[in-house]
């Protein structure tokens, strides 16, 4: 009776050989090579012994394995790495997380209870067992992608660790179901690859919680979860094995991912089929993850897919709209998409919430689905268009041309960006606010437009001349305003020149106009032959079919 197996590497290249090794491995047994996405047999052999040697061939696809060895059924797990790429897509496999709950419970031989005294700190891959979980993570994922065609490579977490992925030749990766243990170089690679143009889509939850160490030439995982008996501590703090965001790592996985375990929420043992009834809650339907879905504001999807451990980022409702705070390590940049208010799951685990979103990394997109079941609810359409959008968006170039919708437009008639707010001008002739961001935030009525048409502001004060709103009102009147959102006047500055239909604001140095592009967040400079000044202040450019300028101050101009 064969009582347990395990392969001598977590990966291997198509072509390669890979090794594995047996408990109890006696004559007249035999190995069944599986793929495990679509349960079809590779290749059976007979094993004789304690070792087997697959030759893998060098046409079998990128894919998550696994050796069935008879008898006694036991399963070992591996990836065949691609060659060459196969697709812009790499999934990576959560080997380090799987390795962390083998042998859970046992003294000495489980990283599991994190509440045991006497369980492990350091654990071997060279021992039976480490494969998915009985709940399966992700399984779903894995089945779908083999289902709809898509091109994708696979890789074991630790290849990450090493280098072998190398990530750089994809332009996605897939990050799926339960990923919590991450070495540093694991994590460096990954931030670094989005830093540089890669993009992140995690399909995950309680991603990136623990830092955990390799070593033995990366057979052995460790993680002592306490700063204080981590030997590494006096040595290398930013080492230490415990929560990322824990002292004295300081390194929260949040300005990574966006969203953290630590805002998020858990049901275990008994009580794990709450997550069954639970769905998320659309927040943001314009934006191109909803494209096609036909969700609305308020919307809910995804039942059974909220998986028992979520991720959130800390946020606060604002005129019924979620915006990140930021405090707690997630990127300003981040918008959420979609929330599940999980709070009453304190009698099951931990309470929290549950924050699909999406943010800008370097030159990267990170996109997180914050829940540990993703791949359970991709029967649901909304959840397989969700993951389509983010697939094929993602997978390709990042335009840098691309629009990213940020709210809606509604009725407005003229736009200008001021001290970090957008401030606008409605058909009904309010003037309404709203703070910059990504996020849909809701506009908001701080006074009267006073009659403006056409809004424009300087980059900042220059010479004297204040920063604020300038309006081109229906009356031919140039006006300016204080930028803030509570009762300010308008001041007439003079008339505008006749049939001025446009208006906006520029610094001029010498005979350089540069003119400020709502959006690119920063001056575009240029020379105007049209409106050339021979002094340095800040100037309206004024439009009827020719370009007009003239010097702006408080009593006119």
């Amino acid at each position: 009776m064969i009582r347990g197996a395990y392969a001598e590497a977590t990966s291997c290249v198509a072509g390669d050989r890979l090794g594995f090794r047996l408990e109890g491995g006696a004559p007249g047994g035999t190995v069944t090579v599986v793929d495990h996405a679509t349960d079809r047999v590779m290749t059976t052999a007979a094993v004789d012994g304690d070792r087997w040697t697959l030759a893998v061939p060098a046409d079998w696809p990128s894919r998550l394995y696994r050796a069935v060895f008879s008898p006694g059924d036991c399963a070992a797990y591996f990836v065949v790495r691609a060659r060459s790429p196969g697709g812009r897509i790499l999934v990576s496999i959560p080997f380090a997380t799987w390795q962390a709950y083998n042998y859970e419970g046992r003294p000495g031989e489980g990283l599991y209870y994190t509440e045991q005294p006497d369980r492990a700190v350091r654990v071997s891959f060279d021992r039976p067992g480490g494969g998915p979980p009985p709940q399966r993570w992700e399984d779903g994922l894995l089945r779908w992608l083999s289902r709809t065609g898509y091109a994708v490579d696979y890789c074991s977490n630790l290849d990450l660790h090493d280098g072998a992925a190398r990530l750089h030749r994809y332009r996605l990766l897939v990050v799926n179901g339960h990923d919590e243990y991450w070495s540093t170089p694991i994590r460096d690679a990954v931030e670094d690859f989005a830093r540089h143009g890669g993009n992140v889509a995690i399909f995950a939850a309680n991603t990136c919680w623990w830092q955990m160490r390799l070593e033995d030439a990366g057979r052995t995982m460790v993680c002592y979860r306490d700063p204080v008996t981590d030997p590494m501590a006096a040595v290398d703090p930013g080492l230490v094995t415990v929560e990322w965001s824990g002292a004295p790592v300081n390194r929260p996985e949040n300005t990574l991912t966006g969203v953290s375990f630590r805002h998020g929420a858990g049901c275990w043992g008994p009580d794990m089929e709450a997550m069954l009834v639970e769905e998320y809650t659309t927040r943001f339907p314009e934006h191109w993850v909803f494209e096609g879905t036909g969700l609305g504001d308020g919307d809910t999807f995804a039942r059974g897919a909220i998986g028992y451990e979520t991720d959130a980022a800390e946020h606060e409702e604002v005129d019924g709209v979620p915006r990140a705070t930021g405090r707690d390590g997630t990127p300003p940049s981040f918008v959420i998409l979609a929330t599940a208010d999980l709070r009453h799951w304190r009698r099951y685990g931990q309470g929290g919430h549950a924050t699909m979103g999406v943010h800008r990394l370097g030159a990267g997109v990170v996109f997180n689905a914050a829940t540990v079941n993703w791949g359970a609810g991709l029967g649901d359409p909304a959840v397989d268009r969700i993951t389509r959008n983010v697939l094929d968006r993602l997978s390709q170039p990042w335009p840098h041309t691309a629009w990213d919708v940020i709210g809606r437009a509604g009725d407005l008639v003229a736009l200008t960006a001021a001290e970090n707010r957008l401030f606008a001008v409605t058909a009904d002739g309010a003037l309404v606010a709203r703070d910059f961001g990504g996020q849909n935030l809701r506009w908001r009525r701080v006074g009267s437009a006073g009659g403006a048409r056409c809004l424009a502001a300087p980059r900042e004060a220059t010479w004297g001349k204040p920063l604020g709103l300038y309006a081109l009102t229906a009356a031919g009147r140039l006006a300016y305003r204080d930028p803030v959102t509570t009762r300010a006047r308008w001041t007439d500055l003079g008339p505008a020149p006749e049939d001025a239909t446009a208006l906006a604001a520029c610094v001029v140095i010498g005979d350089h106009v540069g003119v400020d592009r709502f959006g690119s967040g920063h001056i575009s400079a240029g020379e105007d032959s049209g409106a050339a000044a021979k002094d340095s202040g800040c100037r309206l450019i004024a439009g009827d079919g020719a370009v007009r300028d003239q010097k702006i101050s408080r009593s006119g101009g």
